[in-house]
């Protein structure tokens, strides 16, 4: 690449070279009336010398261009208008306006409630043909409430369209196009998994009411998570400039092939700056099969809590590189009891397919459906295991534990301070039983940490409960103490706080 373009820059230095001597030496000429016909011939080839352009810059001149004449027609306008309920206060701005500077009579009652009234609220948004039966991919907040959608093409025609179905965990919505329906244009759908950080990319949709409207970029970053946008996140990131009203637009690769919804910007000012979100088609072709066959979408459940592996608990577990999700909780009778993992497992791949991190497992499982038989690939004690383990449904109503109590007047048998800067009492009844916990389990509640400590330092605070240090559960005092004082310069502790279960490490 380096070649061409030193190559192509040659060309027009040396063009444009001989443009500027050919100027300069009929500039130089005291009469226009005395340039010789040999100069102009010379002049005019320096001109076509600088236009001069490599065939495979004029080829790609025009590849985008004929790409998105192509892409356009697929995705579409959508017009949504929703009915909202607004109040009304009346008084010196309200309906009766009138009645308060010309009504001598009697006063009327005073009105205690405010008057409603309703009000049409018109909304947009993209979206993309993905079937030639009028079948539109969408984001559910573009039509989420809407009492009517209209569906705009490229080449003007309208039609009004129905809800199949909406995710709002995943923010995905299928539209149907109603009416006669002829010689759609259909985008093709991609493989988002495929995708590589770097790659181009062009964007299509209505930004601002701007119809069909074409940006370009890369592919900034993949897995994005944790932004708080939707339940289930691993967005694609692009700088392809996306602004509002190209929710549910699409996002295309070179090949033509549709690998993105688009979803939302980040942005402090609330325009684009750079950093775009798109949901994989692959989460979206998962989706919506579900929301077409049944109406809803159902999601595998596992049963556990899980965390990151991060830099100082793969060094306490000697795991190389610092992957997969680490079990920090099992529950009870559910599909990860069942199958054999525990707490303390990593889990590494899923079907083969490796597991980065809490929330790639997170995302792996929702997708897998229930009843399946998956093949888990785990880290337990320094040895890698295989186990079979059947995917429930996930059932969102399930409830969190309680948070344990740390009341002074329950604390019993308490440890004295040591070099970690963690003071522990044995749990009582009680405490077990607010903490979620049955009353044979193990664990000793933390009273007290010194702010200057390695556990303070840890993130470790009073309340918490220690159910495991080191991979070995802590019944009472005793334990502690004895596992404490055996000199370790790193301790894995699996710690129950506010009904939800984590690993931390310390380190002198």
């Amino acid at each position: 690449m380096k070649n061409k373009l030193y190559r192509l820059s040659q060309i027009y230095i040396a063009a444009l070279g001989a443009v500027l001597f050919a100027c300069s030496a009929g500039s130089a000429t005291p009469s226009s009336s005395s340039v010789t016909p040999a100069k102009e011939l010379e002049v005019q080839r320096a001109v076509q010398a600088a236009r001069v352009v490599s065939p495979q810059l004029e080829a790609f001149r025009y590849e985008l261009a004929d790409l998105a004449d192509n892409l356009i027609p697929a995705v579409v306008s959508i017009q949504t208008e929703t009915t909202v309920r607004v109040q009304n206060f009346g008084g010196f701005f309200g309906d009766d306006l009138f009645d308060q500077f010309f009504n001598f009579g009697p006063p009327r009652q005073q009105q205690q409630k405010p008057k409603e009234s309703e009000r049409k609220q018109q909304g947009q948004g993209s979206g993309v043909i993905i079937s030639s039966s009028g079948q539109i991919l969408t984001n559910n907040h573009v039509v989420e409430g809407a009492d009517q959608i209209t569906v705009v093409l490229s080449d003007k025609r309208e039609f009004k369209a129905k809800i199949v179905g909406t995710d709002k965990q995943t923010d995905i919505a299928v539209l149907q196009i109603e009416g006669e329906i002829k010689g759609l244009p259909v985008a093709h759908l991609g493989n988002s998994d495929a995708l590589r950080v770097g790659e181009w990319v062009i964007a299509i949709g209505n930004p601002f009411g701007l119809s069909q409207t074409v940006t370009k970029g890369i592919v900034s970053a993949k897995g994005v998570h944790n932004r708080g946008i939707t339940s289930y996140e691993n967005f694609i990131q692009t700088d392809a400039a996306i602004n509002p009203g190209n929710s549910g637009g699409g996002l295309f690769n070179l090949s033509g092939e549709l690998i993105g919804i688009n979803t939302a910007i980040l942005s402090r000012s609330g325009g684009f700056q750079g950093i775009g979100f798109a949901i994989p088609v692959n989460l979206a072709k998962s989706i919506m099969g579900d929301l077409l066959s049944v109406g809803k979408v159902s999601r595998g459940w596992l049963g556990v809590s899980i965390q990151d592996v991060s830099s100082n608990i793969a060094k306490a577990l000697n795991l190389k590189p610092a992957k997969g999700a680490l079990i920090s909780e099992v529950f009870e009778n559910s599909p990860a009891d069942k199958g054999g993992l525990k707490v303390g497992d990593v889990i590494l791949t899923i079907n083969g397919k490796g597991v980065e991190d809490a929330n790639d497992l997170r995302n792996t499982v929702a997708m897998l459906r229930p009843g399946e038989k998956a093949d888990f690939e785990i880290l337990r004690d320094g040895k890698n295991m295989k186990l079979k383990v059947s995917i429930a449904l996930r059932d969102e109503n399930n409830l969190a534990g309680a948070a344990p109590s740390s009341k002074e007047s329950e604390k019993k048998a308490e440890s004295s301070k040591n070099d970690w800067g963690i003071k522990v009492a044995d749990l009582t009844k009680a405490q077990k039983k607010e903490a979620g916990l049955s009353e044979s389990s193990a664990g000793v509640l933390i009273v007290y940490v010194d702010e200057k400590s390695p556990a303070a330092k840890a993130g470790v605070r009073p309340g918490d409960i220690i159910l495991a240090a080191n991979h070995r559960g802590l019944s009472n005092v005793k334990d502690f103490n004895s596992i404490f004082a055996e000199g370790a310069k790193t301790m894995l502790l699996l710690i129950r706080r506010e009904g939800g279960q984590s690993y931390i490490v310390l380190e002198k």
